[in-house]
């Protein structure tokens, strides 16, 4: 049975919710609180298997519960977020310290019990035994050794004028995607090959993403655009209401923006994407499928394997959800698994050898 204990300042949030938690089979609602003090209150009484947490609350906001939380008694954490401009950017914090999911508010909360299926999918996902006691390791591992500083990526892939014009990098990920992107885009030199990305999330969610990882980073971080050209030393986001895929025009390769109904109850999709780069991209493709729930993309990632791509996993161990990495794997769509901390190294190993 999964407990759940909400936390939201919201009677009608909490009630919507609480309904849906009770009605659901293998589930049960803990308690609720109005704000975190009420809740840590609550959780010195009894221990919960997943959390869902709003983030704007009186007293002491979510961020600093969450930080406190895993501080004290790592627990997985589904976020709930207003689709604001200043929440998205919060939100964006929230995976950092160790949030699991986020699930965007509708601006009418009455349209909320039609979020009843991903509600529930994201609530059995954190609840797997598998969550936690990777928050557990993250966190205590971070308490006894301190903060490890990262090397430096390399300045250049390579040491002379050549380039890589005619190579692509396309990642997909999910739950768990944002802080995965981060690290392995940090590893990685001003003149990689375009990198595009189908992170799902909502639209003002990969904007904010994308402006941040944009003044963090060398490389040029951006929200795709149709028509444009894919180009060295840039990455790419898909916007989170568009389908991103890749096109051919001569010997350039382009964006293509479009929309249309959900693919694998995502739009944008990976498979969208990895389906596009399987087709016009081929064998000067890497592919890269990080964590996240579900499959979308894991079979887009097989042919994109059949169309001479290399193809890169992340492993179950540093995935926070190996659904979308564990499906690709088992379709037999990688050229090879890795963990996190190894994937930025092997693009750069890749590209080295095989141009």
């Amino acid at each position: 049975m999964i407990k759940v204990l909400v936390v939201d300042d919201s009677a009608l949030v909490r009630k919507v919710l609480s309904d849906i938690i009770n009605k659901t089979d293998g589930m049960m609602l803990l308690d609720t609180a109005h704000n975190p003090i009420f809740a840590i209150e609550k959780l010195k009484k009894n221990e919960a298997d997943v959390i869902m947490l709003d983030i704007e609350m009186p007293r002491m906001d979510g961020l600093t519960f969450l930080q406190k939380l895993m501080r004290a008694k790592p627990t997985p954490v589904i976020i709930l977020s207003s689709l604001s401009t200043k929440n998205a950017r919060i939100t964006l914090h929230a995976f950092e310290y160790g949030a699991f999911d986020v699930l965007a508010k509708p601006e009418d909360i009455l349209e909320l019990p039609a979020m009843e299926e991903s509600i529930i999918q994201s609530i059995r996902s954190a609840a797997q035994s598998g969550v936690k006691n990777k928050l557990k390791r993250k966190f205590e591992s971070t308490e006894e050794e301190g903060e490890i500083t990262p090397l430096p990526p390399p300045n250049r892939l390579f040491t002379t004028s050549r380039k890589t014009t005619d190579r692509v990098i396309v990642i997909g990920s999910s739950t768990g995607g944002t802080t995965a992107i981060s690290e392995i885009l940090k590893g990685l030199p001003v003149d990689i090959p375009g990198i595009v990305i189908v992170q799902h999330m909502p639209l003002k969610f990969t904007y904010a993403f994308a402006e941040r990882l944009n003044n963090e980073l060398p490389l040029t971080v951006k929200i795709a655009e149709t028509g444009e050209r894919i180009q060295n030393g840039y990455v790419y986001i898909s916007p989170g209401d568009q389908h991103c895929s890749i096109s051919v025009s001569g010997a350039k390769y382009l964006l293509k923006l479009r929309d249309g109904p959900k693919v694998n109850y995502h739009k944008p999709s990976v498979t969208v994407l990895f389906n596009s780069a399987a087709n016009f991209a081929g064998p000067n493709t890497i592919g890269v499928m990080l964590t996240g729930m579900g499959d979308d993309g894991a079979k887009a990632m097989k042919e994109m394997k059949n169309a001479g791509a290399y193809n890169i996993v992340q492993d179950e161990e540093s995935s926070i959800v190996w659904g979308m990495p564990g499906k690709a794997f088992e379709y037999g769509a990688a050229s090879i698994v890795l963990p996190l901390n190894k994937i930025a190294d092997e693009i750069c190993k890749y590209l080295r050898e095989n141009t």
